[in-house]
């Protein structure tokens, strides 16, 4: 792929094989852009499903719940599949990687049925809501940009460690207002790495060869999906709705 294409003359293009070439290159990453989209929206159906399947079975809510152990195993083979995948896409193959990715998908589906529990359908339904517009709209931003969000995206990281390490210090103060700063500065947080996200894996896709093209759909999937699932999480918290 070539990555020269743009020129400062006023068309853009100094030829017209290299407004050719842009526009092919533009539709190569259009492309692989929904090849990301459509592996990381079935992710999200199949979590979805697997939750619904999960509350509606008392014998899979016996298992997962009579037990710490048990969920909290899920928790951290969940951890565990997002390091591999991760860290050894380059190692896997394209199927192998994307069937991890699909049992991640699976398994915290059925650790986040437990939302159905602790919140009522409404607050459920309006935090989905707001997510996809809002993750809609700022992945949409993140895609047409040309303003370069790398910096930003080094500074939501370091802002993402602040919030675990805060996160992990209110489990043992339980402040409710401490809680609520933290789904405040998740929402914006989770908001901002959508875009930078989404620009990350579209340059990618530019320098992408074709025969990659299967492993960074799952690797930028995964990106997406999570940075979906946190903005939802940190949103129904705020919108509370608790069953109790």
């Amino acid at each position: 792929m070539e990555n020269n294409y743009y020129n400062a003359d006023p068309m853009g293009y100094a030829t017209a094989s290299q407004a050719e070439s842009a526009a092919s290159l533009q539709s190569y990453v259009a492309k692989v852009m929904r090849r990301v989209y459509g592996k990381m929206f079935l992710g999200l159906l199949i979590t979805a499903i697997t939750s619904l399947a999960t509350i509606s079975s008392e014998t899979l809510l016996s298992i997962i719940f009579s037990s710490n152990v048990t969920f909290f195993g899920l928790m951290i083979a969940e951890l565990v599949l997002v390091f591999v995948i991760s860290g050894a896409i380059n190692k896997l193959s394209s199927t192998t990687a994307t069937l991890l990715f699909f049992l991640y998908a699976i398994i915290n589906g059925v650790t986040m049925s437990v939302i159905f529990l602790a919140y009522s359908p409404s607050a459920i339904t309006l935090a989905f809501t707001t997510t996809a517009l809002t993750f809609g709209t700022m992945s949409f931003m993140g895609y047409v940009t040309k303003m370069d969000l790398s910096k930003v995206g080094s500074i939501l990281y370091m802002a993402l460690i602040g919030l675990i390490i805060a996160s992990v210090v209110n489990i043992f103060l339980a402040s409710s207002a401490m809680d609520w700063f933290i789904s405040i500065a998740g929402v914006i947080l989770f908001t901002g790495l959508t875009a930078w996200d989404t620009q990350k894996i579209k340059n990618m896709a530019s320098m992408t060869d074709p025969s990659m093209v299967g492993k960074l759909a799952t690797i930028g999937a995964l990106s997406l999906y999570l940075d979906f699932i946190n903005l939802f999480i940190y949103l129904l918290r705020l919108f509370g709705g608790s069953r109790n």
